[in-house]
C-alpha cells in the first residue's frame, strides 16, 4: 500500500509540475515524430532493433532541438526547419526524454544498497577503533625528534636534544648530527608521531641508511623494518603497509650509529665504523612515486593503531558515475566472509585491550559478553532488543565454555549479518536510522558517540538539529577525505590515472612530475574547499597553481622556484582553475598531442552534467602523421563531421576547442604546426541563446556564472555523498538544494551539510509524500 501511495504521489506531483504532459503535448511535434522519428526510435522513444538505445537524457528543449536539426533524420540531416526541430524537441522532451517525464512514467525509488568496498573498510576501522582512545591531531606537522649521545635511544628525559623535525632526510657525514652530541661515531635518534596518508591502499615504506634502524608503522609492538643489528652492505629496507586515506597512523623510527652488540668501550673504539652516516624515511604511496615522506603527511601527535581491512573485494558498480553498493554476487559474499574472518581475528588478537579486561580478571566472561553486545549495537547502528541480543551474542556464551570461541562466533555472526552489511536493512525514520544515514553521507562510516547519544535522546528530529550535527561532523578528517574524493571524482581523476607521455617530446614529464601534479591539484582543492568562504566558483576562476621546484621549472615559472609547494600565478593569469590545471589537462590528452574530444567530453559530462551516449563504434583518432599540415582542431573537425558523429560532437568539440592553448602536458602555447592556436568555441545553454567562448578564461567565467553548471554540481555532490539518485527524494529536492547553494554564496561545505540533512531525513521505506512538506 505504501509503495502504491508513493507512486500515486509521484504521478500527481510530477504531473502538476509538467506543463507539457502528453495530454497537452505539442500536436505538431507529435505528428512530426511519427513521420520522421518513430521508425528508428520507436514509440515513446523506447528504441528499435536498429536503434536499441531509448531516447532519454538531460538536454533542454533548445539543446535537443539544435541536435535534432543538425543530425536528424539520419538519412537526411539538416532537412528539418528550426521550427520543426523545435516542435519535435518539445514533444520528445515533455513526453519521455526529460528526467521529469521519465519520473512520471516510472517513479524513481531509493534503492536497497549494501556497504560499498570503501564504506566497509571505513566502517570496520571505526567499529574496532570505537573501543580505543581517540586521537586528536592538531595543525603542527613533522615528527617529534629525540637525539641521544649513546647508541641506544632511551627515555625522552635522557635525550641530549628534543625538537620537531619536518622530514627525515639527513646527511650527517662524519660529523655530529647536532651540537649537543659530542661523539660523531656514537649517537642515536628516535622520531615519533603519526603518518597521514591521503590515498587508500598499500603504502611501501622505505628507510635508507648505512647504519642500524627500526621502523614501526600502525603497530607499536612489532617493527615492520628491523635492522637493529646491522650486517652486510645493504642500505635500503622496504615494507608494505595497508592504510586508509584521511586517517592518522602511529609511526616510530629509531636510528643508531655505533657498534651494535659491543658493550665494551675498548672494543667499541676498535670496531667503530668511520663511514659516513645518513638516514631517509621515504614511501611510495598509491598513485605516487618514491619520495621522502613530506612534512604535510607527518604530525607530532599520538594515535592508537587502527584497523585496516585488506581483504580484496570485487569492484563496486560505477556505471552511474558514482560508487553504488547495488550489485550482490557470489564473489561479494565470499569477500565479506573473508573480511569478517580477518576482522574477527584482528579483534581477538587484541581482545583484552579492546574489552578492557585481562586473562586473570574474574569478570572476564561478563566483560567479553558485554563487549560483544556493544560491538553488535555499533555494527548494526541501533540498540539490540532481547531477540537480537540472544541471537547474535548470548546464545554463544550459553553454549560454549570457551569464552574466546564464543566471542569469535559472536563477532563473525555480527559481521556477516545483513544488518551490518546493508546500509539500511530496515528503512524507516527512527532516530538511529537518521544518525546512520548522516554518518554514511559525510563519513562513509558509523555514527560516533555524540551522534549515537543524540539519536538515543531523540535530538535529531528537526532540520536545525541535523544541521548542527552535520556542521560538527564536517570538521572531522573523514569528512575532509570524502569531499576530497568527491572532487577528484567530479574531475574524473579519482582512480589510477595513466599520464604516460612521449618521452622524446616531453623528456622531463616522468613519474615524479605526475605525482607532484596530483599533489598540486590536491592542495588547490583543499585550499578552496577549506577557505573561509569555500566558494565553488573559485574552482573555475582562480589563476593560481600550487608548484614546487620541479613543477616550477617544468612549467616555466619565472623567478626563484619555491623549495616546497606554494601558490604561484602561472602564465600571467591565463589559467582557469581546475579546468586548466596541468594534471587535468594531461589526463585529457594523448601521449603527444592534445585531445579536444576528451576535454570536451569531460566538460559536457563531468562539469555540465549531461549524459552522453557511447559512440556507435570505437574509432581511433586521426594520426598527425597522416595529416602533417593540419592542427589538432582541424583533424578533429575533419574526423567528426559525419552526421552520426555530430549527434554528440556538436556539443563536445566546441567546448574542447576552448582549451587548445594547453598542450598534452598542460603547458601554455600559442601555436601548433606554425599556425596560431584557434581556441574559439561555443555552447548552447539550456536556457537562452548560444554563447560564444574565446579561450579558457571565458569558458571558466561562463561556468562559474552558470546556473546549469552549479545545478549539475549540486546533483553530483548529492549522488556521491548519498549514493542514491537525487530524483528518488522527491521532485522539489533538487531545486531546494540548489537554492540553498546559491543563498550560501556557493559554499561547498554548506552544500555538503544541506545534502546530509536532506538525505538523512528520508529512508528507503519512507513515504515521500509525507516528507515533501517538511
Amino acid at each position: 500500500m505504501q509503495s502504491r501511495l508513493k507512486h500515486l504521489f509521484w504521478a500527481t506531483a510530477v504531473g502538476l509540475l509538467v506543463t507539457g504532459a502528453p495530454c497537452l503535448a505539442n500536436e505538431a511535434g507529435e505528428q512530426l515524430y511519427a513521420q520522421q522519428c518513430v521508425r528508428c526510435h520507436g514509440q515513446q522513444g523506447a528504441g528499435t532493433e536498429d536503434y536499441p538505445s531509448p531516447l532519454a537524457g538531460d538536454l533542454s528543449v533548445d539543446q535537443l532541438a539544435e541536435q535534432i536539426r543538425l543530425t536528424m533524420p539520419a538519412d537526411n540531416p539538416e532537412s528539418l526547419t528550426r521550427d520543426e526541430a523545435q516542435n519535435i524537441a518539445r514533444y520528445v522532451h515533455d513526453s519521455f526524454y526529460s528526467a521529469i517525464a521519465r519520473a512520471r512514467l516510472e517513479p524513481p525509488a531509493i534503492e536497497l544498497a549494501r556497504l560499498t568496498v570503501n564504506q566497509y573498510r571505513q566502517v570496520t576501522a571505526d567499529l574496532v577503533g570505537s573501543f580505543l582512545w581517540q586521537a586528536s591531531i592538531g595543525d603542527e606537522r613533522g615528527l617529534s625528534a629525540e637525539y641521544y649521545g649513546d647508541r641506544n635511544p632511551k627515555g625522552r628525559d635522557k635525550a641530549a636534544l628534543t625538537r620537531t623535525d619536518a622530514t627525515i632526510d639527513f646527511q650527517f657525514g662524519t660529523e655530529v648530527p647536532v651540537p649537543e652530541i659530542e661523539d660523531p661515531f656514537r649517537y642515536s635518534m628516535r622520531w615519533k608521531g603519526v603518518v597521514l596518508p591521503t590515498e587508500t591502499g598499500w603504502h611501501e615504506f622505505i628507510v635508507r641508511t648505512e647504519h642500524a634502524c627500526r621502523l614501526w608503522v600502525n603497530d607499536n609492538e612489532t617493527a615492520v623494518i628491523d635492522r637493529w643489528v646491522k650486517s652486510g652492505d645493504d642500505d635500503e629496507y622496504r615494507a608494505k603497509v595497508y592504510l586508509l586515506g584521511g586517517r592518522a597512523y602511529p609511526l616510530k623510527l629509531e636510528f643508531s650509529r655505533g657498534t651494535q652488540g659491543v658493550s665494551d668501550e675498548k672494543l667499541h673504539e676498535k670496531y667503530k665504523k668511520v663511514s659516513e652516516a645518513s638516514i631517509q624515511l621515504m614511501w611510495a604511496p598509491p598513485m605516487g612515486a618514491v619520495q621522502v615522506i613530506p612534512t604535510r603527511c607527518l604530525a607530532p601527535f599520538e594515535a592508537p593503531p587502527a584497523y585496516a581491512c585488506t581483504t580484496h573485494f570485487p569492484p563496486d558498480d560505477r556505471s552511474y558515475g558514482w560508487e553504488r553498493g547495488t550489485a550482490v554476487s557470489q564473489s561479494w559474499f565470499d569477500a565479506t566472509t573473508a573480511a569478517a574472518i580477518e576482522t574477527a581475528t584482528y579483534v581477538c588478537d587484541r581482545l583484552n585491550r579492546l574489552a578492557g579486561t585481562n586473562d586473570k580478571d574474574e569478570q572476564r566472561h561478563e566483560k567479553l559478553q558485554q563487549f560483544c553486545h556493544k560491538f553488535a549495537e555499533r555494527a548494526f547502528r541501533r540498540p539490540l532488543n532481547e531477540e537480537l541480543r540472544q541471537r547474535y551474542v548470548d546464545q554463544h556464551f550459553e553454549q560454549l565454555d570457551d569464552e574466546e570461541m564464543a566471542t569469535r562466533r559472536a563477532l563473525l555472526m555480527t559481521l556477516t549479518s545483513p544488518r551490518f552489511l546493508f546500509r539500511e536493512a530496515s528503512g524507516g525514520d527512527e532516530p538511529q536510522n537518521t544518525a546512520a544515514r548522516l554518518a554514511l553521507s559525510l563519513w562513509d562510516s558509523l555514527p560516533d558517540e555524540e551522534l549515537r547519544s543524540a539519536a538515543a535522546e531523540d535530538r535529531l528530529s528537526s532540520d536545525d538539529a541535523l544541521r548542527d550535527q552535520a556542521s560538527r561532523m564536517l570538521a572531522d578528517p573523514r569528512a575532509r577525505r570524502k569531499l576530497r574524493q568527491f572532487l577528484f571524482t567530479w574531475l574524473q581523476v579519482d582512480s589510477v590515472v595513466d599520464l604516460h607521455k612521449n618521452s622524446e617530446r616531453y623528456p622531463q614529464f616522468d613519474a615524479h612530475t605526475v605525482a607532484d601534479l596530483r599533489t598540486s591539484l590536491d592542495l588547490l582543492l583543499d585550499e578552496v574547499v577549506w577557505s573561509d568562504d569555500s566558494d565553488y566558483r573559485r574552482l573555475f576562476l582562480t589563476d593560481e597553481v600550487f608548484l614546487n621546484q620541479r613543477l616550477a621549472q617544468f612549467y616555466g615559472l619565472g623567478g626563484e622556484p619555491p623549495a616546497d609547494f606554494a601558490k604561484a600565478r602561472l602564465d600571467d593569469g591565463e589559467r582557469a582553475g581546475v579546468i586548466t590545471h596541468p594534471y587535468v589537462m594531461s589526463k585529457f590528452a594523448h601521449s603527444d598531442v592534445t585531445s579536444p574530444i576528451h576535454r570536451g567530453v569531460f566538460l559536457v559530462r563531468g562539469v555540465m552534467g549531461h549524459a552522453l551516449k557511447p559512440p556507435p563504434e570505437a574509432i581511433a583518432p586521426l594520426s598527425p602523421d597522416l595529416h602533417p599540415d593540419l592542427t589538432t582542431r582541424e583533424r578533429v573537425t575533419l574526423q567528426t563531421q559525419p552526421p552520426a558523429c555530430m549527434t554528440c560532437h556538436h556539443l563536445i568539440n566546441p567546448l574542447g576547442f576552448t582549451l587548445e592553448r594547453f598542450d598534452a602536458v598542460g603547458r601554455l602555447r600559442d601555436t601548433e604546426q606554425d599556425k596560431p592556436i584557434d581556441d574559439r568555441g561555443e555552447y548552447q545553454p539550456q536556457q537562452g541563446p548560444a554563447v560564444s567562448l574565446s579561450g579558457a578564461r571565458e569558458l571558466a567565467e561562463f561556468l562559474a556564472d552558470s546556473d546549469e553548471v552549479s545545478q549539475a554540481f549540486t546533483e553530483q555532490m548529492f549522488r556521491y555523498l548519498v549514493q542514491q539518485s537525487l530524483e528518488a527524494y522527491g521532485p522539489a529536492v533538487a531545486k531546494r538544494l540548489h537554492e540553498s547553494f546559491v543563498e550560501s554564496k556557493y559554499s561547498i561545505r554548506q552544500l555538503a551539510v544541506e545534502v546530509a540533512v536532506v538525505s538523512s531525513r528520508v529512508g528507503r521505506d519512507d513515504d515521500l509524500a509525507s516528507q515533501s512538506s517538511k
